[in-house]
């Protein structure tokens, strides 16, 4: 048996650079100069619509620039200017063109994760470990424990899962989605709320990766179940965990002599900058060949990551590029495959309010209870719980994979859009009610960063 799936594993392996169906519905014929034609359009438009909705979510909403990028995602997919300009929306973001986003979008989400690797505190880490885990486990527990509650009923909604789908699978999934926090979004907020270099955060974030972690494992045992087979999920799981144990092992042992040759050298030169690059790209490679996602091997190149001059110098080259310009694709690709007008009903909407609130207590309620239980004070635990309870775009990702993999239709699809957009935004202003302001009063916080919150 064991034999059987490693060998399913090795040749889910085999595949992964070989092609895996269409990626768009083609009905026209691009060149390459077409497609350079609407990219750099793209980015112009990406770009101008994540700067003017982050400044007005920042004036009216006092919402961080990150969840303004998140809003003029889906203001640009079809559930704004697509509905209200269709032939303007398709003209800027014809089908055929959403693969080279889509690797721009990777690459973008993928070299700020890398970024905020380079930016977590280690010591803070192991003095947090035990709050960590204690939060983590929760924030994927209870989760699962509530999907097993709620899933039995949405199977009996017409059109939410695909027909014949079984009530483990179903469940599975739920739980997922449900578990995610969002990884990307938590660590922009950490970064914009002046909590980068703060316990708090760092084990926020750490609570966060293991959580999306466990979730992305948890799609791959339902993709098994959908015809992918189980090799899929071996691999995904035991790579994962065999090249994570590597790197925290071994991993910060071989690159410390990167940051003695900056040192010595006292700045980083374009050849140093090549390398760090190069090592992130293969670790992204790596967790995205597995079948997890590329953020977390990026992620995991940045934790491991020789601190001091190396870091500043990297920080200072590669960071103003990819807040800037890259990681907004991120948000812009997730948001055209985004529509709001599927839940139109008034049960419908019901529905959508149950699983919000389902959502709001598997998260923001146990981290809450777990981190009490670390033995953090109310106020830090009720921060916590805010931080944790934030989805953003990671649960776009997520819902996309089961729209296309015919695990949900597509109105569970705009239940749990909902459900990431409200529960992303309400996390700033709910983190700086418990916690934020009253600990900047103190001065345990520094301030907001404004050059990323605000334009």
């Amino acid at each position: 048996m064991m034999g059987e799936l490693l060998g399913q594993a090795w040749q889910a392996l085999g595949g992964v650079l070989g092609a895996h169906g269409p990626a768009v519905n083609a009905v026209k014929s691009y060149t390459p100069g077409d497609f350079s034609v609407h990219f750099f359009l793209q980015l112009a438009v990406i770009i101008l619509a994540c700067r003017v909705v982050g400044w007005l979510g920042q004036k009216l909403l006092r919402q961080p620039q990150v969840v303004g990028e998140m809003i003029a995602g889906v203001v640009l997919g079809p559930s704004l200017f697509g509905l209200l300009l269709p032939d303007l929306q398709l003209a800027i973001f014809p089908k055929e063109t959403r693969n080279v986003l889509y690797v721009g979008a990777q690459l973008g989400v993928g070299l700020y994760m890398f970024i905020v690797g380079l930016t977590l505190q280690l010591d803070h880490f192991k003095s947090k470990a035990r709050s960590a885990a204690m939060v983590s486990a929760a924030g994927i527990a209870a989760p699962f424990l509530l999907a097993v509650l709620i899933t039995p009923f949405l199977l009996t909604v017409p059109g939410l899962f695909a027909p014949g789908i079984d009530r483990a699978s179903a469940t599975l999934f739920m739980g997922a989605c449900i578990a995610l926090t969002a990884f990307p979004m938590l660590a922009r907020i950490i970064n914009e709320r002046g909590l980068a270099n703060s316990a708090l955060g760092t084990l926020s974030l750490t609570a966060g990766a293991f959580d999306d972690a466990a979730s992305w494992c948890v799609l791959a045992i339902v993709l098994a179940t959908f015809g992918a087979g189980a090799g899929v999920a071996v691999l995904a799981i035991g790579g994962a965990l065999i090249y994570t144990g590597f790197m925290l092992l071994l991993g910060r042992r071989l690159l410390a002599p990167l940051g003695r040759i900056v040192e010595a050298r006292g700045e980083m030169t374009s050849g140093m900058l090549a390398v760090a690059l190069l090592l992130f790209c293969l670790s992204a490679f790596v967790m995205d060949a597995i079948g997890i996602h590329a953020i977390f091997g990026g992620f995991l190149m940045g934790v491991c990551m020789p601190r001091g001059l190396f870091v500043a110098e990297l920080k200072r080259k590669v960071e103003p590029l990819a807040v800037v310009l890259l990681l907004p694709m991120f948000f812009t690709y997730s948001g055209l495959n985004t529509r709001m007008d599927m839940v139109a009903s008034g049960s419908l909407l019901l529905i959508t309010l149950g699983i919000l609130v389902v959502s709001i207590l598997a998260k923001f309620g146990a981290c809450y209870a777990a981190a009490r239980l670390s033995g953090e004070d109310n106020s830090t635990a009720l921060g916590i719980g805010a931080l944790m309870n934030s989805r953003g775009l990671m649960e776009l990702i997520i819902i996309n994979i089961g729209l296309q993999k015919g695990i949900i239709g597509p109105t569970l699809f705009a239940m749990l859009v909902l459900m990431a957009i409200v529960t992303t935004v309400m996390a700033t202003p709910l983190f700086e009610a418990v916690y934020g302001r009253a600990a900047r009063a103190r001065g345990d916080l520094a301030a907001v960063d404004e050059d990323l919150a605000t334009v």
